[in-house]
């Protein structure tokens, strides 16, 4: 599919939507520098769309493989089972490969048709199977693989080691689906705690720090008119201007960002067992983070103003 053709940068491999992505990315924020500086929550709410449009690409890709990933594993069960069938049968099991090569295993497909052409090239069995489980990339399908070469270079009864290898195989998606759905509660309470947390953060920003900030001019003006001198001596006589509520307020967007990055990795890890699928959820928690803390901003006005 050309939407998985890839362009290798400094060992990092992305494709072309991500390349475009990041480049509109870069544009948007030029612009946005030279026409949209001197108005701030506007500046900064766009500077936060040029990321997530930075970001979408990764996005969708992340979230596309996941799918492609769970759907190989699901059907490399079906590939073992016929596999199983057909050497049940008294067929050899590379003459099974070939026989099974042309059913429709989905997104398996292309590396089962890869299998059958080695095979069908005289290569050994055990290298090709090394070469299916390396371009597969599923932890479940090396494991399986593994175990089929090396009960095919042993010999014996290998229908038996096949029928073993379909038994874990279900077993383990099984599991997954098991965890995935007694889960499900955990990962949204997840997402309500970031989300109360968020509202915090907002009432911090919009409603304590700007009475925190009063109350401090208030102070800083008493001792410059000779009152409060004990406090003022606590001060120092070269404080002469507090930080305003917009400027207390900028590393809230930064706790914000980063509580949403690693807790979208915790919901992953909980939820799949993977902290690499948590980026989707890390991604999702992000660009919330960044279009309510900006957008309430630009069209609440800034905290205190």
């Amino acid at each position: 599919m050309a939407l998985n053709k890839k362009i290798k940068i400094f060992n990092f491999e992305i494709n072309k939507t991500e390349i475009i992505g990041v480049v509109i990315a870069l544009l948007t924020i030029i612009l946005d520098f030279i026409f949209i500086f001197k108005n701030k929550p506007l500046f900064y709410f766009i500077i936060g769309i040029s990321f997530i449009i930075a970001g979408l690409p990764f996005f969708i890709f992340l979230v596309f493989e996941t799918s492609r990933m769970g759907q190989k594993e699901s059907m490399f069960l079906e590939f073992a089972r016929n596999l199983v069938a057909n050497v049940k049968a008294g067929t050899p099991i590379s003459k099974a490969i070939l026989n099974i090569r042309e059913k429709d295993y989905g997104a398996l497909n292309p590396h089962i048709q890869k299998l059958a052409n080695q095979i069908s090239l005289g290569i050994p069995l055990h290298t090709a199977f090394e070469t299916f489980s390396r371009d597969t990339g599923s932890e479940t399908i090396s494991r399986a693989i593994t175990i089929m070469g090396e009960s095919e270079k042993a010999g014996g009864q290998i229908e038996d080691v096949l029928e073993s290898v379909v038994l874990s195989v279900s077993q383990i998606e099984k599991l997954k689906k098991e965890r995935s759905s007694s889960l499900y509660t955990l990962v949204v309470q997840g997402y309500i705690i970031y989300l109360i947390f968020l509202v915090i953060i907002l009432v911090m920003e919009f409603k304590i720090l700007p009475i925190a900030s009063g109350l401090g001019e208030g102070i800083l003006a008493g001792t410059s008119k000779g009152f409060g001198e004990g406090i003022g001596g606590i001060l120092g006589t070269g404080v002469s201007k507090l930080a305003s509520p917009e400027e207390l307020a900028r590393p809230f967007f930064w706790f914000l960002v980063v509580q949403g990055f690693f807790t979208g990795l915790v919901i992953g890890k909980l939820s799949e067992g993977k902290i690499i699928p948590g980026l989707k959820h890390s991604f999702i928690l992000i660009v919330l983070a960044i279009l309510v803390d900006t957008g309430s901003k630009l069209f609440l006005g800034s905290p205190g103003g």
